[in-house]
């Protein structure tokens, strides 16, 4: 069964990809074979959240080994808590496309109401008082609802999500699932969820995938993975990566700009049932990016709008970038820059004692 749900899946991101063009696994080859056979093995799937950076190899390489090691890795906190942590970053971050995904996998976890009310999307109505509480720390913040020994995966899990969010809001349709009535809805989502389940419960080794990025040191930002070495050089290597993807593919001005606006994402936060967006006004992105050299400011709204309401990004946005000289990977690359650095520094804000800066 899973060797089918592999092969069927496999033309999903080929379908569902925007702006940029998909790479399919027949003619993959090097670096990103390599990625997609770790995927697919581990994943059960060939992930379009992950499968959409193929473009930029290095790229690819990154987003992979960051949401295995945190995400799939076995750890003391368990799938099920990491599953609800990846559900409620994406409800803060308006990303239904995650929320189907990783609300679908935790519902196929669990059993009873607390299935059906993830499936359904009401995070708030979960009875078992541990999933609550992780869901509304994922979204809200807050005080760690965890053990010390808990932090880094659970920290990881939620930077990964902050990052992917972003990604697919930009590059991927609200959902991985067909439009159909209500009716049929349900039952595709009861489904899914049941495949999804069963695919996370397969064990892996952690620290296969770090391999696939050379080493790199660990800026202080990371200092939450908390010694963990598959954690430390996941985050590490995966930041160089993305980092020396910006100084490529993001004007110096644009990612300045980006820094000294990150305050903004602390405020104001969404409700648990995700009814309030991250940002309600952005009235003030036109005005920062009116400071911008006139040839960086398409770059530059773009950069701002994927780390700061990146379900605002619309074709025009893209078009202007273009219009400059971006091709497919330097649109990737600008998309990652932002979004890593915007999920760096929420993980900086949501890292338990000692590691919160």
């Amino acid at each position: 069964m899973r060797k089918l749900i592999t092969r069927v899946t496999r033309g999903a991101t080929a379908v569902q990809l925007r702006y940029v063009a998909p790479v399919a696994p027949g003619p993959a080859r090097g670096p990103v074979a390599k990625v997609y056979h770790q995927v697919e093995r581990d994943f059960g799937m060939l992930a379009p959240p992950v499968a959409l950076h193929a473009v930029a190899p290095p790229l690819l390489a990154a987003a992979w080994t960051m949401l295995r090691e945190a995400l799939l890795a076995p750890g003391p906190a368990g799938r099920e808590a990491r599953e609800i942590v990846a559900a409620g970053v994406s409800t803060a971050n308006r990303c239904p496309y995650c929320v189907d995904v990783h609300g679908g996998t935790l519902a196929g976890l669990l059993t009873g109401p607390d299935a059906a009310a993830v499936l359904t999307g009401r995070l708030a109505d979960l009875r078992d008082p541990r999933l609550r509480d992780l869901a509304n720390w994922a979204v809200r913040g807050g005080p760690p609802p965890f053990p010390p020994e808990q932090g880094p995966e659970l920290v990881g899990v939620a930077v990964v999500f902050h990052y992917l969010n972003r990604m697919v809001n930009v590059f991927l349709p609200d959902s991985p699932l067909p439009p159909v009535p209500g009716p049929v809805a349900a039952v595709l989502r009861r489904g899914a969820a049941r495949i999804l389940g069963g695919l996370a419960r397969t064990t892996v080794v952690a620290g296969e995938s770090p391999g696939l990025l050379p080493p790199a040191p660990v800026p202080s930002d990371l200092s939450w993975t908390g010694g963990r070495p598959h954690l430390v050089a996941a985050f590490s290597r995966s930041a160089a990566v993305v980092e020396a993807a910006g100084e490529r593919s993001v004007p110096e001005s644009v990612r300045r700009l980006v820094a000294a606006q990150l305050p903004r994402l602390e405020a104001p936060p969404p409700a648990l049932d995700g009814t309030t967006p991250l940002l309600r006004d952005i009235r003030w992105l036109a005005e920062c990016v009116a400071g911008l050299p006139e040839p960086d400011r398409p770059a530059g709204r773009l950069a701002m709008l994927v780390a700061y309401a990146s379900y605002r990004v619309t074709a025009a946005d893209i078009d202007r970038v273009r219009a400059h000289g971006y091709d497919d990977r330097a649109l990737v690359e600008l998309a990652a820059w932002s979004s890593l650095t915007a999920a760096r520094y929420l993980g900086t804000r949501v890292a338990p004692a000692p590691f919160a800066d």
